[in-house]
């Protein structure tokens, strides 16, 4: 909260260092870096290794941030009154979030701001990234929210995304099939090197669910979920449909792992679930290099394919 998140400029690094109490606070980035001046915030671990613990639980926020869509996120890369930063004249830009143990954005937690109390909404996350381009989520620790991270395409404003290096794992909402561990839609999206656990208990949620143009999915530890991978249509905006990269999707070098009575007997499921079969990805899904290890007692099925043109398997 002694962070001027209201005043943010190109080249402004923040650093958030552990402490043994969490901070039980949250905040906007709304600024507009460049490639060469990124805006950063860096969580800087103690001499364990354990990083600083942003907890959205009982949070307030500084009292000179105004932005809207408080209830959903703990931290927020998008729109915002106060800094002055509305779409589409600005777009945060050139932004890294790293190293940060983000937490505890869901019902029953409340949270104080500037304009008094609130309550999380269901579909709630730890980082919600509402618009944004060249965004990079870095090693951190996503969980105990509806959704852990959510990443919105925002009429096609949100592009050009990297989330490497994550633990996301104990998101979701109990009895609800709507909230996952990463829920996304941009144009040009790369998922690598993260290791995405199970849900929380009680949760009907996927792990990785995404609506994108540009989807790699690469080097991921994948485990449970009602299914490891939900790739389906760009419902949200005709710009991922219209996208050429919407036609061709890569996941490969993953380790998916299904334990027995978790969730939906598929692995991956892929092209829509809109309804709407004219916007289903169909195009070529290449999946190659991935190890899938299934203890389940019954069937496991590794692909429900919907109007696939191809599916590349080595």
């Amino acid at each position: 909260g002694d962070v001027p998140w209201e005043s943010l400029a190109p080249g402004d690094t923040v650093l958030i260092h552990w402490r043994d109490t969490p901070y039980n606070e949250k905040f906007v980035v709304a600024a507009e870096g460049t490639e060469a001046m990124p805006v950063i915030v860096r969580g800087v671990p103690n001499e364990s290794g354990q990083l600083p613990i942003i907890d959205g639980n009982g949070a307030s926020t500084r009292a000179a941030l105004n932005y809207w869509n408080e209830n959903r996120g703990v931290i927020k890369i998008g729109g915002s009154n106060t800094p002055s930063c509305d779409q589409p004249d600005c777009v945060p830009s050139w932004i890294t979030i790293e190293n940060l143990d983000v937490r505890s954005g869901r019902p029953p937690y409340s949270f104080t701001s500037s304009r008094g109390g609130g309550d999380y909404a269901d579909n709630a996350a730890a980082i919600h990234v509402e618009v944004g381009r060249h965004i990079t989520i870095r090693g951190c620790i996503i969980h105990d929210s509806g959704n852990g991270l959510f990443i919105g395409v925002n009429g096609g404003l949100t592009q050009d995304i990297l989330v490497e290096g994550n633990w996301i794992y104990d998101n979701g909402i109990e009895g609800s099939i709507y909230e996952h561990n990463s829920y996304t839609a941009a144009l040009g999206i790369t998922f690598q090197y993260n290791h995405y656990g199970s849900l929380r208990a009680g949760c009907g949620g996927n792990n990785l669910k995404d609506r994108s143009a540009g989807l790699v999915v690469r080097y991921n530890w994948i485990q449970n979920g009602n299914r490891q991978l939900d790739l389906v249509d760009g419902e949200d905006d005709p710009s991922v449909v219209d996208d050429p990269r919407y036609r061709e999707t890569f996941v490969y070098g993953n380790l998916l792992i299904e334990a027995d009575g978790e969730g939906n007997s598929q692995i991956l499921h892929y092209g829509g679930d809109s309804g709407d079969e004219t916007i289903y990805r169909k195009g070529t899904l290449y999946f190659f290099h991935n190890t899938v290890v299934s203890t389940r007692g019954g069937n496991t099925t590794l692909f429900r394919s919907r109007l696939p043109d191809l599916v590349t398997l080595p």
